[in-house]
């Protein structure tokens, strides 16, 4: 008797669905901590100009983004959770408006 094809292709599936939200969990971590990075080398009147939380709240925001994103994400198999991705909408948030905003007032710091 040959081994099903259902047999084998379940599993690899597993393998495959595991190595997907390692990746996408390291990858998560390191959005984060580039979010993290830029936030902290810019000037505090840069979050003041532009409206937005101060520069203290989205490095606290960011260091949680940080550490939910590299816990979660590097534990295989098991994705982010919900305090994972909620970590990844801040570094996204913060990346997309934030720095977005700072840039536009010649705010950056490099």
């Amino acid at each position: 008797m040959e081994p099903s094809t259902d047999l084998i292709a379940a599993p690899m599936a597993l393998v495959i669905t595991s190595y997907f939200w390692y990746a996408f969990g390291i990858l998560s971590a390191i959005l984060a901590l580039f979010a993290l990075v830029h936030c902290a080398v810019q000037k505090p009147k840069a979050f003041e100009a532009i409206g937005t939380l101060s520069k203290g709240t989205w490095v606290g925001i960011l260091v949680l983004a940080v550490f939910f994103t590299a816990i979660l994400g590097s534990r295989g198999g098991g994705g982010l959770g919900i305090f994972g991705f909620l970590a990844l909408c801040a570094s996204l948030i913060y990346l997309l408006d934030v720095r977005k905003g700072i840039k536009e007032i010649g705010g950056s710091a490099y």
